[in-house]
């Protein structure tokens, strides 16, 4: 609101002419003090004796006020401020500034009275920022582009601010994509100064129009040994079920973020060939195939291989899951039935705090979360009305034993599975112990004298151990690298799996991490902090001077490592002789090999990379599904182009990497 605005009627009529009205008793000494805030526009001048004018403040000209007794009301005074005959309000509002409130003329209702404070900031209207935040909310939200073009958004803006132009579709479309484009400046100047090397994760989203979308995000540890993750990359790929499609998708994303040289390891949740899989490996900066067996390429991410397993349970269990749910529908659907069901808890006094919920069918935890809850109130269920024609067949005593056991086999999963929920960037070093325990567990399962289960466990035995061959042994050496267990746990669960066969595995965890670790030696070592910051600022004529305190020493420098290098044990070597740490809750183990890489240069590059090797390579709000994740149809008929813009961009702002100058909001006093 500009100072113009400010002199609109506060009051009404008869309060001004109150307040207005002087005797000649009270003047000059005992006038009461105008409250008008027209007054700070105008001042009182005395003319001549007896006649004094109101002089306005901002045009200099003067109106009748009083003459003698008489005092002119201040109406006219409004009027010169609120209807814009001001010469100064019309140079305000050439400036772009808000036009005043104009007061209604012949109305009923009486201006009211306004409080503010004069120091209230106001912000001026500013058509590129508004359509810069629209932008960002369509983006932030998932907003369609075309609400813009929608006659009630209009509506609501042009009430809001009737001086905002309307924007098309197009317009908003390229707001949209020119915020991404700003957003991945500020991301490419983030992952610039990373020292690491980066491990990417591809999504296969599918589409009604056959066409795949490969989410690519990125995992790394930052500079400040801060595990990072970033969607990279949303590219359609015409034919998903290619052999290049996803070498073609990461290629594409490594030369898009400068990536060559970098990529440590692969995790994806969509089947390839063998043929795939050639394609991808040349991609790893480790080009060896036979560097950890190729495990850097994790072809099967733990979320999917839980998702596959809980499949199989509720798969064996659907004709009782069935009953189930119809069971919780019957009581969930009616307020009648469900205000019974409720008073029939209270009074068997069932102790259980759960409370019946219907499933997802999309989503396997919803279902074992209604499992698990209707077995806990199934006393209650036994009590209901079955004459109830809606009710059809409640469950028997057997069904329960059934839908019990089906809830012990998929506790573990969901368990496992809801670490990635409430883990932080939940990476390798997370489900080493998961994965273990539920290969232990199903693999006991098998020789269980109850045929049921016994069948079943075999089933998810063959997903667990395929997961397991493939990704243990990146698992393990991801263990190996946290200073509170080395190969001490892995010695300790490949006993529990492999019984006598247990050294033989150990030995292969042992030879791959020392075999990571010479290809980490062969790498030239950056030069470290210390050396950095103190010669930061220096002179090239006082950093010479301190070179030349050195010359001639390089040679001997290669002559006590050639002489001495068959008797020192290496960094790995040290840190695994050395004893274990306390295990705690909160043991942070980025920031442990923060505060050692000086002592272990080569293996906290070693162990920056592995540490940051990710499990899954599901979003967070599809850890569940059972199917594959389908673009809806809006998304899909977007451009490919404006798809990533808008996916990539939602994923950067939540980290806050909005441009500075919009931060910040310019206000005028």
């Amino acid at each position: 609101m500009t100072d113009m605005e400010m002199a609109i009627v506060e009051a009404t009529p008869e309060e001004n002419n109150n307040q207005l009205a002087v005797t000649p008793e009270t003047q000059p000494n005992k006038r009461r003090k105008k409250k008008s805030i027209v007054w700070e526009y105008f001042t009182i001048e005395t003319v001549s004796a007896g006649c004094r004018r109101a002089c306005c403040k901002r045009c200099k000209q003067s109106f009748a006020y009083s003459t003698g007794s008489k005092v002119a009301g201040t109406s006219h005074l409004k009027r010169h401020i609120a209807k814009g005959t001001c010469p100064a309000l019309l140079r305000d509002q050439d400036n772009n500034q808000l036009s005043p409130y104009t007061p209604k003329i012949g109305g009923s209702e009486p201006p009211k009275r306004r409080y503010r404070s004069p120091s209230t900031p106001y912000i001026p209207f500013d058509q590129d920022r508004c359509r810069h935040e629209i932008a960002r909310m369509i983006i932030m939200h998932d907003y369609p582009l075309h609400m813009v073009e929608h006659p009630g958004f209009i509506a609501f803006v042009s009430n809001l601010q009737p001086r905002f132009d309307k924007v098309s579709f197009n317009t908003v479309q390229g707001d949209c994509v020119a915020t991404y484009l700003r957003e991945k400046q500020t991301v490419m100047k983030f992952i610039e100064g990373v020292p690491g090397r980066f491990c990417l994760t591809l999504d296969m989203w599918t589409s009604n129009q056959t066409l795949g979308y490969v989410f690519i995000t990125g995992h790394f540890i930052d500079s400040d040994w801060k595990l990072q993750r970033r969607i990279f990359n949303v590219i359609m790929e015409p034919y998903p079920d290619s052999d290049s499609t996803l070498s073609h998708a990461v290629a594409a994303c490594l030369s898009d973020w400068s990536l060559e040289g970098k990529l440590f390891s692969l995790t994806f949740n969509h089947p390839l060939t063998e043929a795939g899989l050639d394609n991808l490996r040349p991609l790893l900066c480790t080009k060896n195939p036979l560097i950890l067996n190729g495990q850097l390429l994790l072809g099967n991410c733990i979320a999917r291989t839980l998702g596959n397993m809980a499949k199989d349970v509720l798969g064996a269990g659907q004709e009782i899951i069935k009953k189930i749910r119809d069971s919780v529908k019957y009581v969930k659907t009616s307020e009648s039935h469900d205000e019974k069901f409720v008073l029939v808890k209270n009074q068997l006094q069932v102790p259980t705090e759960k409370s019946l919920v219907l499933d997802n069918h999309t989503q396997w935890n919803t279902t074992y979360q209604m499992l698990t809850a209707a077995s806990e109130l199934k006393e209650v269920f036994s009590c209901l009305d079955t004459s109830d024609p809606d009710y059809k067949l409640a469950p028997s005593m057997e069904d329960w034993k059934l839908v019990e056991t089906l809830c012990s086999l998929l506790k573990p999963l969901f368990e496992a599975a809801n670490i990635l929920t409430t883990a932080t960037n939940p990476t390798a070093i997370t489900f080493f112990h998961e994965a273990w325990k539920i290969h232990s567990d199903v693999g006991r399962l098998v020789t269980s004298e109850d045929s049921f289960v016994s069948n079943l466990a075999k089933s998810m035995l063959e997903k667990i151990d395929k997961y397991w061959k493939d990704c243990s042994l990146v698992l393990a050496i991801a263990v190996v690298m946290d200073p509170r267990f080395k190969m001490k746990l892995v010695e300790f669960s490949f006993t529990k799996i492999y019984g006598d066969d247990a050294p033989t595995y150990i030995k292969v965890v042992d030879d791959g991490i020392h075999e990571l670790f010479h290809e980490y030696v062969a790498l030239p070592l950056p030069l470290t902090p210390t050396y950095e910051e103190g010669n930061a600022g220096k002179s090239d004529e006082s950093q010479q001077g301190s070179l030349l305190t050195d010359h001639g020493l390089t040679d001997f420098d290669v002559y006590i490592m050639e002489t001495t290098s068959q008797q020192m044990k290496s960094e790995l070597d040290q840190y695994l002789e050395e004893s274990l740490l306390p295990r705690s809750q909160d043991f942070d183990v980025l920031g442990w090999w923060k505060l050692n890489k000086m002592k272990y240069p080569t293996l906290s590059k070693m162990a920056r990379d592995i540490l940051s090797v990710p499990v899954s390579a599901s979003a967070p709000d599809s850890l569940f599904d059972i199917s594959d994740k389908k673009l809806d149809e809006y998304r899909s008929s977007l451009r490919p182009e404006t798809v990533e813009a808008l996916i990539c961009a939602k994923d950067w702002l939540q980290y806050g990497t909005v441009d500075a100058s919009n931060a910040l909001v310019k206000m005028e006093f």
